[in-house]
């Protein structure tokens, strides 16, 4: 472990033969087993296309107030598009951030009889005031999805399964980019930029503006730092890579703690998982890792469903409860019913 409290890997290794590349998902195996976060460079995304990202989000953030909320995601029955500062829950407490939700561009799916995530299957929302908002997140997610798939073939090896392991079980992927402003806060005290939580998926990987703080990561029972690092992502799994390793791998609670007043937090993470309708099936994991599982967290509160979809919908109705009541008020009783 390093002074920064996370572990830092080199996405490059695998490209350096087969001993680094080795010596790659032996860390990267370490990590998520140990902590479930880390830093990761060599990604080979450019300085450039950082800072086009940055600059596009400050721009949409700085947009007058009715081009945002023309926008707004409780226009959205896939909870997509803007969400206003104090628009969204976590653990029933409210998040002092605004965002934009970027999802899959799909067509809505219309079959009544269907499972209740096909809800979240439909259009993005994008400000018709800034055309090249859209340019630029296509670009970056195609980068990233690149380092996911290139991340998951060799979590696929350490874990030792099959290379195409996670390519054959996750689909057509489900993605999702959010575009995050904290505002400052001149509170005394920190407040809840977003609060305690584990993604809800598989892998997450998040860009955070250069020399702005705020990300913390639980640890042995303490919240620890983790400052952003220059050309690094941080990087944690989520819920369903614990479900399908048994608790081998560790999803993590982490937290944001809103910056002071007058500055603020530009951060932008991507969540790549699979295909809703798909079921990560658990890995055989050999002998000697598996005596090392921990099982999967019980939380009565937060079940981990087996499909990706009931664990993206999940989530989606609890964080944003304005929505679920306009939109799905029959997904909302059946909730609260059961």
């Amino acid at each position: 472990m390093s002074e920064l409290n996370l572990p830092v890997l080199d996405l490059s290794l695998l490209d350096q033969g087969p001993d680094a590349a080795a010596r790659f998902r032996d860390e990267l195996r370490a990590a998520t087993h140990d902590v479930g976060f880390f830093y990761l460079t060599g990604t080979g995304v450019s300085p450039a296309l950082e800072e086009r990202l940055l600059q596009a989000a400050k721009d949409f953030f700085a947009l007058p107030d009715a081009e945002k909320l023309s926008i707004e995601n409780v226009t959205s029955p896939h909870f997509r598009g803007y969400t206003r500062v104090g628009g969204e829950l976590t653990q029933g407490r409210v998040d002092w951030r605004e965002q934009i939700d970027i999802g899959p561009e799909r067509e809505p799916v219309t079959d009544p009889d269907g499972p209740g995530y096909n809800r979240l299957v439909g259009p993005n929302l994008w400000p018709a005031a800034q055309p090249e908002l859209q340019e630029v997140v296509a670009e970056w997610h195609d980068h990233l999805t690149g380092i996911a798939r290139k991340l998951l073939r060799a979590w696929a090896l350490a874990l030792g399964a099959e290379e195409q392991y996670f390519d054959r079980h996750f689909g057509d992927p489900q993605t999702l980019i959010k575009i995050v402003r904290y505002p400052g806060k001149d509170d005394p005290t920190p407040q809840q930029g977003v609060g305690a939580h584990k993604d809800s998926g598989v892998l997450t990987l998040l860009w955070v503006e250069p020399g702005k703080g705020g990300l913390q990561v639980e640890r042995d029972g303490e919240w620890v730092d983790a400052p952003p690092v220059s050309g690094a992502f941080v990087v944690n799994i989520g819920e369903l890579l614990e479900y399908a390793t048994q608790g081998y791998l560790t999803a993590t609670n982490h937290r944001v703690i809103s910056p002071r007043f007058p500055d603020e937090r530009i951060s932008v993470p991507f969540f790549f998982n699979p295909a809703l309708d798909a079921r990560l099936p658990i890995i055989e994991l050999p002998a000697e890792l598996a005596a090392d599982a921990r099982g999967v967290s019980q939380d009565p509160s937060n079940p981990i469903h087996a499909t990706y979809g009931e664990n993206a919908l999940k989530s989606r109705l609890r964080a944003h409860p304005d929505v679920a009541e306009r939109w799905h008020p029959d997904l909302v009783a059946a909730r609260a019913a059961s």
